[in-house]
């Protein structure tokens, strides 16, 4: 298990190291240039010769990637060009806002999966639209859903707002950034309302895709522990059906769902960014959507090195998880 252990780790490691290497070789051969952005289009040639001399960008490039890449590990992701401030302080910013919308998704995904698998495999009356709606939902792209989700719920129906985290001013910000716990630290249960209703259509546009994946292994999962012998004794025995399922059929088949959810955690980090660009919402989607027509390429390499390092750190942990739940993958 430790060698296990050991060989994951290294594995991550070794992905990091060849993603960082990606990025820096798509920054040599980027169409910008990123002085010439930082200093603004009146900048005279011999000072941006200067900068670059002074920014070491004239230095080989073994050399520069050696720079970038100890920068990396101590958490120095270079100064964005648009803000101008360091990329690490920008992202502190825009986390919370991401964070929330993730999490709050990714229990939504899982509600849903849970009645999608349950409903279907039990067959539960109105468990076929459910399973339907659900499948159309999560195979169509997310920024669709998320346009036909404004178009019905905020344009027509009114029920839900279009864009942002609050609309009430004086909103707390602090002390952990999360809208809603925030609000509900300092009472604000108009503030909490009304986060509430801004997270739900971004947050359940996210969770469709990840909710039909893990309500598919969980329902193929669920049906294969109905056939076995314990649920044939539970049922002769005399215990009720909603019994059998809560207490043995569910807490019987989640290993295969819980290793899906792991994956599809690691997915949303893609989405995210696609949701939150739609919505406008204030995370790091709306960050890099704001960098990239600037060319701010610290900035986006900042974003694409945190989302895959929570991707990889996921998976890791996953397939930890399942090592120690079954042994027989460490062999």
């Amino acid at each position: 298990m430790f060698a296990l252990i050991l060989k994951r780790i290294g594995a991550a490691a070794l992905i990091m190291v060849i993603l960082t290497g990606v990025l820096f070789w798509l920054q040599q051969f980027a169409t910008g240039d990123p002085i010439r952005t930082r200093l603004g289009a009146g900048a005279s040639q011999e000072v941006v010769d200067a900068t670059r001399e002074q920014l070491g960008l004239n230095d080989p490039l073994p050399v520069q990637y050696g720079r970038f890449l100890a920068g990396v590990v101590q958490g120095d992701l270079g100064v964005s060009l648009r803000t101008g401030r360091p990329v690490q302080t920008d992202l502190a910013m825009f986390i919370p806002a991401t964070a929330e919308l993730t999490i709050t998704a990714f229990g939504i995904a899982l509600i849903m999966a849970v009645l999608f698998a349950v409903a279907s495999a039990m067959r539960w009356p109105g468990g076929r639209v459910f399973r339907a709606l659900l499948t159309v939902g999560g195979a169509i792209p997310s920024f669709l859903v998320a346009i036909a989700g404004i178009i019905v719920f905020y344009k027509y129906l009114g029920w839900l707002p279009a864009t942002g985290r609050s609309s009430v001013s004086g909103a707390p910000d602090g002390p952990t950034g999360l809208l809603t716990l925030d609000a509900l630290v300092h009472g604000r249960f108009d503030v909490l309302s009304n986060a509430w209703t801004h997270l739900l259509l971004p947050a359940t546009v996210l969770a469709l895709a990840p909710a039909l994946a893990i309500g598919r292994v969980l329902r193929s999962s669920i049906l294969t522990t109905l056939t076995s012998d314990h649920i044939r004794t539970a049922r002769v025995v005399g215990l009720n059906e909603m019994s059998i399922v809560t207490r043995h059929v569910v807490r019987n088949s989640v290993g295969p769902a819980l290793s899906m959810a792991g994956l599809q955690l690691g997915l949303m980090f893609a989405a995210v960014l696609v949701v939150e660009s739609v919505f406008a919402w204030p995370g790091l989607g709306q960050y890099v959507a704001l960098s990239i027509p600037v060319d701010d390429f610290p900035a986006i390499a900042g974003v694409v090195l945190l989302l895959a390092t929570g991707y990889v750190v996921i998976n890791t942990v996953v397939d930890i998880l399942q090592a120690a739940a079954d042994p027989r993958i460490a062999l």
